[in-house]
């Protein structure tokens, strides 16, 4: 990627941060498993930890092209907004003056969706929340992540973020299929509603999709008004997400089309990829390479998340 003195340069990035619960049961959530009690033994120096770990990799990601952390972050996994003022507030992102986006979803296990933002670059003028209505195989309804929308300001330039964490494949891909497809169907009516009011709206969806690139439920969302800069990463040797030695690439940032514009563009997209440097990793064994998680099961591994982050760079013309 080749800088141009006249632009300023910004990464947006995604990371499951798996299970970034706090210590205290939650008696309207399934949390019982991350307390101080239960056989994770999830206590406040492991909370710590990860806190300091977490934030120690969103102060990185991009870092290497722009020369600074994100200046956007969606999350995914979060229990609440105390475990995210905290976050912001450890060791290595308390000086980079993070702001949160953030609403209480009504996710049976109380994990949420979030937007972390560069307050020195990014006004937020919105937050909202849509709620994806999906229903289990006797046709009852399975609560789940909200869609986090927000809309922001960056260098005086509009963009809208739609922040997505959708129905695992838990109970098997196909079974579970039409949960995603739900939640891809909202997504694109939350895209719509925006271009009613503003048909030349930037449009960002990023999550973990449970799906990967070539997936009905992503195919679906990816029509004439959206690129998927994410497509061509997914290969046999590299992902977002390994489960039993094959690579998933569920993390993803979509992007509206008119980031794409090459010529009198001045909010332009300049490449996407997925942060997996070698501390990330398992250093040996059969998981060689993959993420290194903070739990195996039940078994406290002590590493960072289960999901590698990914990103995308943009330059921003200053004229």
């Amino acid at each position: 990627m080749i800088k141009k003195e006249n632009h300023n340069y910004y990464s947006f990035a995604f990371y499951n941060l798996e299970n970034l619960f706090d210590t205290r049961d939650d008696p309207n959530t399934i949390d019982d498993d991350f307390t101080e009690h239960s056989d994770r033994n999830w206590n406040k120096k492991r909370f710590r930890r990860k806190l300091k770990q977490m934030g120690s990799v969103i102060s990185q990601i991009g870092s290497e092209e722009v020369g600074h952390p994100p200046a956007l972050i969606g999350l995914a996994e979060v229990e609440n907004r105390y475990v995210l003022e905290e976050l912001v507030d450890s060791k290595y992102l308390r000086h980079k003056h993070y702001g949160i986006a953030h609403v209480d979803s009504p996710d049976e296990r109380g994990i949420d969706t979030a937007l972390l933002y560069r307050k020195d670059h990014v006004e937020i003028r919105n937050i909202s929340a849509h709620t994806v209505h999906v229903v289990n195989e006797e046709g009852i309804r399975d609560y789940t992540r909200d869609i986090l929308e927000v809309h922001a300001t960056i260098d005086g330039h509009e963009v809208y973020v739609l922040v997505n964490h959708w129905p695992s494949r838990r109970k098997g891909v196909e079974a579970t299929a039409f949960r995603r497809m739900a939640a891809s169907k909202k997504a694109s009516e939350v895209a719509e509603q925006i271009r009613a009011v503003d048909p030349m709206a930037r449009i960002i969806v990023m999550g973990d999709f449970n799906d990967d690139p070539k997936s009905k439920s992503i195919k679906a969302l990816v029509t004439s008004e959206f690129y998927n800069p994410m497509e061509m990463l997914l290969t046999r040797y590299e992902g977002s997400v390994n489960y039993r030695g094959d690579w998933y690439l569920f993390d993803q940032i979509i992007l509206s089309l008119n980031f794409m514009q090459q010529h009198g563009n001045d909010f332009r997209f300049q490449k996407a990829d997925i942060y997996n440097p070698a501390f990330l990793t398992d250093r040996s064994g059969r998981r060689k390479g993959n993420p290194f998680r903070t739990f195996l099961g039940k078994r406290y591994s002590g590493g960072f998340s289960d999901h590698f982050p990914v990103y995308a760079i943009f330059s921003i013309d200053q004229g």
